[in-house]
């Protein structure tokens, strides 16, 4: 087999010069297109990283001021249960006292009236004492009579009372 030197080195310079050609104009801008591409394949996968690490820490914080807030909320409706007994237990206390008072003030009111009675009780009996003792006086009465007398006139002071 003979190798045609010539048309061996013909091939070999086509070929160079193809290869030249071809990585010049369809290998140099396909690397550079692909190199584009894969950086930006990776600056997408970063961003994507931190906005999951940013939504994380969002969602997080988010869970932090939940759990905050629900405590609040528990301290808060504490804080009006407590104030509600307070009030509650004064309001009590309150009544207590101005029961005790109208209770104390009725008493004062009763032994005020009591006295009031009493004294005009006494008035009367005087009265109805002078007059039994001024009608023993106009008659000089036995023992029967002064006994009826004296039982007409407990009849009379007990219906006048």
């Amino acid at each position: 087999m003979e190798i045609a030197l010539g048309s061996f080195f013909f091939q070999i310079l086509a070929f160079a010069l193809l290869y030249i050609l071809l990585k010049k104009y369809a290998f140099g801008p396909l690397v550079k297109v692909m190199t584009e591409r894969q950086e930006n394949i990776r600056e997408q996968i970063n961003m994507a990283v931190k906005n999951r690490e940013e939504a994380e820490r969002l969602l997080k914080e988010q869970n932090e001021a939940i759990q905050k807030a629900r405590v609040e909320a528990q301290e808060i409706v504490e804080r009006a249960r407590v104030n509600s007994t307070k009030q509650a237990d004064e309001i009590i206390e309150s009544a207590k006292r101005e029961a005790e008072r109208i209770k104390e003030q009725a008493i004062q009111e009763i032994q005020h009236e009591r006295e009031k009675a009493v004294q005009a009780l006494r008035e009367q009996v005087g009265s109805l004492s002078v007059l039994l003792a001024s009608k023993i006086l106009e008659k000089e009465l036995d023992a029967k009579e002064q006994s009826k007398l004296i039982d007409d006139f407990m009849k009379q002071v007990g219906e006048s009372l």
